[in-house]
């Protein structure tokens, strides 16, 4: 009993140290914002879609990179999934998401460095045309889901190359 006792004990701490190992960094900065083709209508709301794609990506950094490694990422625009349209019943805009030409897009530009080093850069235009049809789970109702999923994927390409 004393011996499985143990062993749970030193599972559980490797188990709780893992996460620690992969502390990378991310750095993020969004290009004339004001300018992006569509983070949402209202100030208060593009404010925090922006601070979400910001918290999102650094913490796909913490999670997926060792802390020696660095992602510096330039947001140069945002098109979001769904049109957003007015609704004078409830006084505010709803975003109609349809499936067709409404797909998400985001263009980046990034850096990978580990140790001041740069290990891989480079400019992508990420867009989920299929973005309706995935599944959403850990998301859940999160207003930026699609595009969450969509870093995610890019994130997991970015990984995987170096």
């Amino acid at each position: 009993m004393r011996f499985k006792l143990r062993a749970l004990v030193v599972g559980c701490l490797a188990a709780a140290a893992l996460p620690l190992a992969m502390a990378g960094s991310a750095t993020v900065s969004f290009v004339n914002p004001e300018r992006f083709s569509d983070i949402g209508f209202e100030p208060a709301q593009r404010q925090l879609n922006l601070q979400t794609l910001e918290r999102h990506l650094q913490a796909l950094a913490q999670h997926r990179l060792p802390s020696d490694q660095v992602l510096k990422v330039e947001v140069l625009d945002v098109d979001l999934a769904g049109e957003e349209r007015p609704s004078r019943r409830s006084g505010r805009d709803l975003r109609i998401l349809r499936g067709g030409a409404d797909w998400p897009r985001i263009q980046l530009r990034y850096t990978l460095e580990v140790n001041g080093r740069l290990l891989r850069s480079g400019e992508e235009t990420l867009t989920d045309m299929s973005y309706l049809q995935g599944p959403i789970g850990a998301y859940g109702t999160d207003p930026l889901r699609y595009e969450q999923r969509m870093l995610d994927k890019w994130f997991e390409r970015l990984v995987e190359r170096h």
